[in-house]
C-alpha cells in the first residue's frame, strides 16, 4: 500500500494494508486525528468482523446496544452482524487502527475518501448509504444516547458476549 493520506468522514486517514497485500485476509485503516465529538453512524457489517486498537485518546464504542469506553492500549472487537459505532470522547484527538477481516472495508473507505487538503466536511449521507450497501454495510442512523457514564474497556480484552 502506498500509505497515501486522505480524509475519511473528514478525518485524516491512511490505508496500511489492503486485500491485495493480504490475499483478501484483512485490511487495516488508521484514523490519525479524529477530533473530539467525531462519531460514526450506528451501522452493521455483514461481510467482515471489525476490530479497533486505540493508539491515543479516548473512544466510546457501542456494541450490540452496550456502551464501552476505550483508552490508549485498548483493543475492541466488533463481530459482523452486530450493530456498532464509536464516538471520540475526551478533550483531544484520537488515533486508532481499524482492522477488518476479511478485506473489503478498506475499499469502502477509499471510495468515500476525499483529498487531505480538502476542508473537513460531513459525509454526503445519500452517497454514504448507497456506497455502504454495495459493501454489505447497513447504516442504521446516528449513534444513540451519550456515552458519558460507561465502564472502561480493559486493555486487550474483548467485549462480553
Amino acid at each position: 500500500m502506498s500509505d497515501t493520506l486522505f480524509r475519511f468522514f473528514g478525518t485524516p486517514s491512511v490505508v496500511h494494508a489492503s486485500g491485495q497485500l493480504t490475499h483478501n485476509a484483512y485490511g487495516i485503516v488508521e484514523q490519525l486525528a479524529a477530533e473530539p465529538g467525531f462519531a460514526t453512524p450506528l451501522h452493521v457489517h455483514t461481510r467482515e468482523d471489525e476490530s479497533f486498537y486505540i493508539i491515543e485518546g479516548e473512544v466510546a464504542f457501542i456494541l450490540d446496544g452496550k456502551w464501552q469506553r476505550a483508552n490508549a492500549g485498548s483493543f475492541v472487537y466488533g463481530p459482523r452482524n452486530i450493530p456498532h459505532g464509536f464516538k471520540i470522547t475526551g478533550n483531544k484527538p484520537a488515533r486508532l487502527l481499524i482492522f477488518a477481516a476479511p478485506s473489503g472495508f478498506e475499499q469502502f473507505v477509499l471510495e468515500l475518501a476525499t483529498p487531505l487538503n480538502a476542508p473537513p466536511a460531513p459525509p454526503d449521507l445519500e452517497k454514504l448509504v448507497a456506497t455502504a450497501a454495495t459493501y454489505g454495510i447497513q447504516i442504521l442512523g446516528p449513534l444513540p444516547d451519550s456515552p458519558a457514564e460507561m465502564p472502561t474497556v480493559p486493555v486487550a480484552t474483548l467485549p462480553p458476549a
